[in-house]
């Protein structure tokens, strides 16, 4: 099989296990929809490490693939096609969307074993896969917008997935609505780069850029901006609808309404990494605006530390690892917005891992407790659930960024970057991503330290219900370790999350594996040059034992320590900070009020503007002019010609008389 018709594979096998489970389900059974569905990833998987490898043994900087596939239409110049480009960027991609995918696939065969919609669900995220994998193999921005919008809509799907229960419904419609906002950015991006590039293909558009470098725009008459930077911003809106980038972050932490996989498979590696790849793959553009680099940093900033002291006051265990997800994609968005696009993507990779492990682990507790999610009803699982427990603290461990774990070596660096750098904002950039460090550590043993340790706190719990609404255990609960099928995603996730860091440190930031596939202008931009790469070829070992004398490292320790102290040893200490603190924590736990400004200036703006609509222009403008005006003025004509149809002849006689005459005076007087 030639290259072309294997790239095909990787998309199309996960499509074909989707189609499958979604269309025929219920006539090949749940055991069938799961095989085939898991077989098609298992092939992209498989192709993809396969793929990475001949990446690996190609000459630096050349394309493993970049064709056309199909082109769907021809408009003059202008050509709509789809196509393929296969580099390292993209081959790193696909390896971590299909593991992860495959993972969460087999994970989900226990998870959802009883729910009415298993051939649905595994449709659903083998349909995922599938527009997430056409969204990172494409070649151009068409393509690109088709697998944007396309896992914008299984996002849709999955996350209103149990459709009876109400939460769910407003979850889903918000994910969809906050998504559109940024994606109305992402198309306008898109169509400035084509009106002024004339293409959609990145090789072409990337050629092109000298003569559009200092191209200006006027959005405003008499003033002038910069077409790169328009554009730029424009694109970054997109991505921080995708990855969740405050504003528009306000999505993520409600779609934990979804079933546990999909946290694990949109917001741990795929949907909410789009915008960071995005980035990535348009460096060549973003490094030729300083205005928009600084923008994308500012907001990466505001989103590592923000939403990080959010997860602090969080009691469900999934919007913890949520708020945790929105923070760490606020430091791969801080390295982008540094010009460090490889620390960006080592992270996205390595977050990906653990990410996922923690998501899954998180899913493994509730089903041990019988589908309660409040951390605050736990406490000592680590008796009741090993595996569960160890797999956990190697997720956390590698979160907060403990040497030698795989998310020390990516967090680290962009630490470094962002102390380094002279781009405007990294001072701010900095001090966030510095303290983030203590935040992340104390929220995330908060949770580890309040689910498996210390006092038992469900022996008094009844529960009747699970998440999917149906009765499910009454009596006291017992905690159980999850079935193997469970747990060995979670062992096979927590092999990467110690290991994948130190391995792939000094291929992605030191050797030539994003050579002319990312660009960094290293003199105005010299941090990642100087100070990351140099760090990194010293090698794992020496980067993991420097560790222990840095900032980063005692924050982190600090931070683990203040947990412990507050939830294992002197539980009254958090009380009384939410007695001391209370106007913080109300700030805290109405997330900043910002889906309160939310609902009050854009659902009540729209509402108000739509309610102004309806009672002028529909009422009174279209019904009442148009619609009722029409009608009154038909029949006040007829009431006056009635009087004309009398029934007498006469009459009749006396008009066409009166008629005539007045045609033969017309006749005989009309000028000649």
């Amino acid at each position: 099989m030639d290259l072309k018709s294997l790239l095909l594979v990787v998309p199309l096998a996960p499509l074909a296990g989707s189609v499958l489970a979604g269309l025929f389900g219920k006539q090949i059974g749940r055991a069938n929809s799961h095989r085939v569905t898991i077989l098609g990833v298992a092939i992209a998987a498989a192709i993809a490490l396969y793929v990475l490898n001949l990446v690996l043994s190609s000459p630096a900087g050349i394309p493993l693939f970049n064709d056309t596939i199909y082109t769907w239409a021809m408009l003059g110049d202008l050509k709509l096609e789809v196509g393929f480009q296969v580099d390292s960027l993209t081959a790193t991609m696909m390896v971590v969307v299909t593991s992860v995918s495959l993972m969460v696939h087999v994970y989900t065969i226990g998870y959802m074993e009883e729910d009415p919609g298993y051939a649905r669900f595994f449709s659903y995220i083998s349909l995922f896969t599938f527009s997430m994998l056409m969204l990172v193999m494409s070649n151009n921005f068409l393509q690109l917008f088709f697998g944007w919008e396309a896992v914008g809509l299984v996002s849709y799907l999955l996350i209103g997935f149990w459709y009876t229960r109400p939460t769910a419904i407003y979850a889903n419609l918000k994910a969809f609505l906050v998504n559109r906002v940024g994606d109305f950015g992402f198309i306008l991006g898109i169509g400035l780069i084509l009106a002024n590039a004339g293409t959609m293909n990145y090789a072409e558009l990337f050629a092109k850029l000298p003569q559009i470098a200092d191209a200006k725009i006027e959005l405003f008459a008499g003033h002038p901006w910069s077409l790169i930077t328009v554009s730029c911003i424009c694109l970054f809106i997109g991505a921080m609808g995708k990855s969740a980038q405050f504003p528009l972050h306000v999505w993520l932490p409600d779609s934990m309404e979804g079933p546990t996989p999909i946290s694990a498979l949109i917001h741990a590696a795929t949907m909410v990494t789009a915008g960071i790849f995005m980035v990535s793959r348009m460096s060549p553009l973003f490094e030729l605006s300083t205005t928009a680099l600084s923008f994308v940093l500012v907001i990466g900033s505001i989103t590592a530390l923000f939403m990080g002291f959010l997860g602090i006051v969080q009691n469900d265990i999934k919007r913890v690892v949520a708020y945790s997800t929105l923070s760490q994609l606020g430091y791969m968005t801080v390295a982008l917005g540094l010009s460090a696009y490889p620390v960006a993507i080592f992270h996205l990779m390595t977050h990906a891992f653990f990410k996922a492990l923690l998501f899954l682990a998180a899913g493994s507790v509730i089903m041990g407790m019988h589908h309660d999610q409040d951390i605050r009803h736990m406490g000592g699982l680590w008796k009741h659930m090993k595996i569960t427990w160890f797999t956990s603290l190697i997720g956390s461990l590698a979160l907060i960024g403990t040497p030698f774990f795989s998310g020390f070596y990516s967090k680290d660096s962009i630490i470094a970057v962002a102390m380094e750098s002279h781009v405007p904002g990294a001072g701010f950039a900095a001090f966030a991503v510095i303290v983030g460090v203590f935040v992340t550590a104390f929220y995330s043993f908060r949770m580890f330290f309040l689910v498996f340790h210390g006092k038992e706190r469900f022996h008094d719990l009844h529960h009747d219900h699970d998440d999917h609404g149906h009765n499910d255990h009454h009596g006291p609960l017992q905690p159980h370790e999850s079935p193997l099928v469970v747990t060995l995603p979670l062992i096979a996730l927590a092999i990467p999350s110690l290991f994948i860091g130190a391995i792939a440190l000094k291929p992605l930031l030191v050797g030539h594996y994003f050579e002319s596939v990312i660009t960094i202008d290293h003199h105005a931009h010299p941090a990642f040059e100087e100070f990351v790469k140099a760090d990194a070829e010293h090698g794992w070992l020496a980067m993991g034992m420097h560790a222990f004398t840095s900032l980063p490292f005692w924050l982190a320790l600090a931070g683990v320590g203040t947990a412990a102290y507050c939830y294992l040893i002197n539980p009254a200490v958090p009380a009384w900070f939410a007695r001391t603190f209370a106007p913080i924590r109300v700030v805290f736990e109405n997330k900043y009020f910002l889906d309160r400004f939310n609902e009050i200036v854009f659902a009540g703006g729209a509402r108000a503007i739509g309610s102004v609509l309806w009672r002028v222009g529909d009422v009174k403008f279209i019904d009442g002019l148009f619609v009722n005006g029409s009608a009154k003025l038909v029949g006040w004509f007829a009431s006056v010609i009635r009087y004309l149809q009398s029934g007498y002849i006469y009459h009749y006689a006396f008009a066409m008389i009166v008629g005539a005459v007045g045609l033969m005076t017309y006749f005989l007087f009309m000028p000649k």
